[in-house]
């Protein structure tokens, strides 16, 4: 996650965040099982705003009194990302934790600490918990290590634990001998985070250690108001009228990322296409990801769909308050920009709200593109606040990301 201050608002303020992860798992299978991570942010620009498929064989590790069941967590909006609840230990112990898509390894704040951020929440106490139990690794504990462009990080070591999440059948969705981190040296995250769930679809993410019966299924729908769910399982399958679906890809450079291929944006009606440009790809060229807030594209394709916004609003160029080269205008309405089309393989046109793709600043005045220009070699994404009230739902069995419109706001309430 990578934070930079900025004044930019939706309703009171907001954070920007950025978590896109690339780890790197090294599997040690000799008598016990041992793992070491290190993992590194790959986009350069993450920001925030207040300003701040691999499939193991784990079905044994779910209870078998839950076969039939779905599992579901609460989930809240905080600022610029969407935090899940979950338990961790025996007895069980609430966190929440960012969701994150883009990463691996669920990890949270443990003790004793090394060097903690403040956190509001208490922090987990493993020796407190009858189920905790260090990976070990040639005799000794597995560390693991994150590391982001920002110097955001947790360090810590591996073990298993019991993750507790609701159920459709009104039980408990017990998880036994999960692995997670247990982190004791974690700095520059906001005190309202415990940690970070993993839900890409590397072997050891949260959604893949649900194993056999929970195939790669999840949805959820983001909005910037109240609370929502996050589902898995039979549970988690979008679909019905006005769904659209978009092939997901994975590809073998950087395993676990859920890869789209994006084929054009339109601003208003100017559609500028990928085809003929460096962004062009057949198997994948942008990464969705729930725990980065803008959309990135790499510079050359990025300042093409500017300059058609650029062409559209008539209003008077603002500084940017981020420092980060956004394209901001002076205006008191969002009703002066364009609507943009993401257009996905297949046919999938996504017309996005005007909230989705332009930010107001702090103290009102000035409007931003919430798309960033970054650099050829680092990923484009499509962050979670162009996904605001979509139901997205992924299916890594049939290889699908579905969207269908929807208040999300609304939905849970």
């Amino acid at each position: 996650m990578k934070n930079i201050a900025l004044c930019l608002k939706t309703q009171k303020y907001y954070s920007i965040a950025m978590s896109l992860a690339t780890t790197i798992i090294v599997l040690f299978l000799q008598i016990s099982l041992c793992f070491l991570f290190t993992t590194t942010a790959s986009p350069p620009h993450g920001f925030t705003m207040d300003l701040i498929h691999r499939r193991s064989n784990a079905s044994s590790r779910v209870s078998n009194t839950q076969s039939g069941s779905s599992p579901y967590a609460n989930t809240v909006f905080d600022n610029s990302v969407y935090l899940m609840k979950l338990q961790v230990g025996t007895p069980p112990f609430e966190i929440q934790a960012i969701i994150d898509t883009g990463s691996e390894i669920t990890w949270t704040q443990c003790l004793p600490c090394v060097h903690c951020y403040e956190q509001n929440a208490p922090i987990f106490d493993p020796s407190k918990s009858s189920t905790f139990k260090e990976k070990r690794c040639d005799g000794h504990s597995c560390p693991y290590e994150v590391d982001y462009f920002d110097h955001t990080y947790t360090m810590g070591t591996l073990a298993t634990e019991t993750i507790t999440l609701h159920s459709t059948s009104g039980e408990p969705f017990v998880m036994p001998e999960t692995i997670i981190g247990c982190g004791h040296n974690n700095s520059w995250f906001k005190p309202s985070f415990s940690g970070m769930v993993g839900l890409n679809w590397g072997p050891s993410s949260l959604i893949t250690q649900m194993g056999g019966e929970y195939p790669g299924l999840m949805s959820y729908c983001f909005s910037g108001q109240g609370t929502s769910k996050i589902n898995f399982g039979a549970n988690a399958i979008v679909a019905g009228d006005g769904v659209v679906s978009t092939t997901m890809f994975m590809t073998t450079a950087k395993p676990g990322f859920y890869y789209l291929n994006l084929d054009a944006v339109s601003v208003g009606n100017t559609r500028i296409e990928t085809m003929g440009t460096t962004f062009h790809a057949l198997e994948g060229n942008i990464v969705i990801d729930s725990g980065t807030t803008l959309t990135y594209f790499p510079v050359s394709y990025c300042n093409l769909v500017r300059q058609a916004v650029e062409h559209v609003v008539t209003a008077v160029r603002a500084a940017d308050p981020t420092g980060n080269d956004m394209l901001c205008y002076n205006s008191d309405t969002i009703d002066i920009f364009p609507v943009i089309t993401m257009h996905f393989s297949g046919g999938v046109d996504l017309v996005l709200d005007k909230y989705n793709m332009y930010m107001e600043s702090n103290n009102g005045g000035v409007f931003c593109l919430a798309i960033i220009c970054n650099s050829p070699t680092q990923e484009a994404i499509f962050g979670n606040r162009a996904q605001n009230n979509f139901l997205v739902g992924y299916d890594s069995s049939s290889l699908l990301v579905s969207f269908s419109p929807t208040n999300c706001s609304a939905l849970w309430n």
